[in-house]
């Protein structure tokens, strides 16, 4: 691997830089994989949404790979007890690595949401979350450039029910991944919007936390993707760096006094990462919050930051800094006000009962958009309905479905959701079934009655099936099915 002589050189002054250690690890080829498990879905086997924290064996019973082969040539992340537990990964209480790469595409869990494949370095937001945030209060969280989703489902994992995150990506296509990976992760304490961080400024004084993963020339990844050394170059660098003072400028107002900002890269440029920390701590209202790093983890403390080294810390290249909101001054916060825009539309007390047939929500508003129906949580209800006449919003809440003609069509976000009710006929598919329900192909299941159903893969929801007299129709939804034969 043929590394820019010139990043080398920059990096030559940088707390942790071995260059000979950078050098050897980059050349290794080693692959680092790791997942970090939904805590809302790999609770005990078919016990969703448990209050009580599952244990360390039975959430990994059927999630860490154990490298081994299953069903021919296909690698699934199914284990059984007598497996060997890999290594977890230090600073989350969520992640793990894997001893291989497995194909993700053919193991139906990952569709089903049970965890979500990131880089372990991008993990350690859960500390900064922890140490500077009491997590156990309701607070507003936007995660400003959240595509694929990596980190905003990490922040559902920890903030408490009451809470609300906003989801923001920039770019729509982005964007609409993200949603797909909020709605596969299953919480309905979120909003995905689509907006430039300057719309933020509407907000002001709103948010609790800021989380900004910024833009960057993505030094950090060479190791996992080294087509992004013939794109790194130090103008790209300088550019990178004038974007990124834009974006927390722009975004600054909308945090509350006291609040906190989360600001991380995956360069190893320090005009990137130091140069913007002391450019925040000295034109911004801002201080810098210090973390506690336990010094058997290899993350290296640099000036107002931490830096993750692939050659001390098994991850990529990462760094996170954290800040406090400090400006004493008095400043006009954001009005939530539900009339601040046209009144949401409720639904009927006729559809309301076709609704309730379908999800099991106790203490939410049903919300209608034309003839589609989400579910808002009444405590957050106010809150959503404000973003809505601020923000450009793409997906809200949980969607249940569209009404028609006195019945409901059933989403897939429903069905991933763990709020279908009870009364629901479900269906366990066997590994072929799931493949081949994924792949949205007809499936031949013998001895079902009519009606819709939710189909599962070991009591984990996947979608909706509606069995007619004759066939059987797959709503999986077409965009996001596997492509791949396996």
């Amino acid at each position: 691997m043929n590394l820019p002589g010139s990043l080398m050189n920059s990096l030559a002054d940088i707390p942790g830089f071995d260059r000979e250690a950078f050098v050897k690890v980059h050349a290794s080829g080693e692959k680092v994989t790791s997942i970090r498990i939904n805590p809302f879905k790999m609770s005990e086997v078919g016990s969703q949404r448990s209050d009580v924290e599952p244990s360390h064996d039975s959430r990994l019973t059927n999630v860490i790979a154990s490298g081994a082969k299953q069903h021919d040539s296909r690698t699934s992340l199914r284990v059984k007890r007598s497996n060997t537990i890999h290594d977890k990964i230090p600073w989350t209480q969520f992640g793990y690595y894997l001893p291989q790469r497995p194909s993700f595409t053919f193991d139906p869990l990952f569709h089903a949401g049970c965890y979500y494949v990131q880089e372990a370095s991008s993990m350690f937001l859960e500390q900064a979350l922890k140490q500077a945030v009491d997590l156990s209060k309701p607070i507003k969280i936007l995660d400003l450039s959240a595509a694929p989703g990596g980190k905003s489902t990490h922040i559902q994992s920890l903030i408490s029910k009451e809470s609300l995150l906003v989801s923001n990506e920039v770019i729509r296509p982005r964007a609409n991944i993200l949603k797909d990976n909020i709605i596969k992760w299953g919480c309905e304490n979120v909003m995905v919007t689509n907006n430039d961080p300057r719309d933020f400024a509407k907000l002001a004084g709103y948010f609790d936390v800021i989380v900004v993963d910024a833009p960057c020339s993505g030094s950090g990844l060479f190791r996992r993707e080294p087509e992004a050394i013939d794109e790194w170059s130090e103008n790209n660098v300088a550019l990178c760096s004038q974007r990124q003072q834009r974006i927390l400028a722009d975004v600054m107002p909308a945090l509350k006094n006291n609040g906190v900002l989360i600001y991380s890269t995956c360069s190893y440029s320090k005009e990137e990462d130091e140069e913007i920390s002391d450019w925040l701590t000295e034109t911004l209202p801002i201080a810098h919050c210090p973390l506690h790093i336990n010094e058997q983890w290899g993350i290296t403390q640099s000036e107002k930051g931490y830096r993750f080294w692939p050659d001390k810390v098994k991850g990529e290249g990462f760094f996170i800094a954290c800040f406090r909101k400090v400006d004493d001054e008095d400043k006009v916060k954001a009005k939530v006000n539900v009339k601040s825009r046209n009144e949401i539309d409720l639904v009927t007390k006729k559809e309301k009962e076709i609704i309730e047939k379908w999800v099991k929500a106790n203490d939410h508003r049903f919300i209608k958009n034309e003839n589609t129906v989400y579910v808002w949580p009444t405590a957050l209800a106010d809150d959503m309905n404000f973003i809505l006449s601020k923000l450009r919003v793409i997906y809200s809440g949980l969607r249940v479905g569209e009404l028609m003609k006195d019945k409901l069509v059933p989403d897939h976000a429903l069905a991933l959701s763990g709020f279908v009710s009870d009364s629901i006929e479900q269906v366990d598919l066997n590994y072929e079934q799931a493949i081949q329900y994924l792949q949205r192909k007809e499936l031949k299941i013998e001895g079902l009655t009519t009606g819709w159903k939710l189909v599962c893969y070991q009591k984990h929801p996947l979608g909706w099936i509606n069995v007619l007299a004759n066939r059987i129709n797959n709503y999986y939804p077409k965009e996001i099915r596997i492509l791949k034969e396996g």
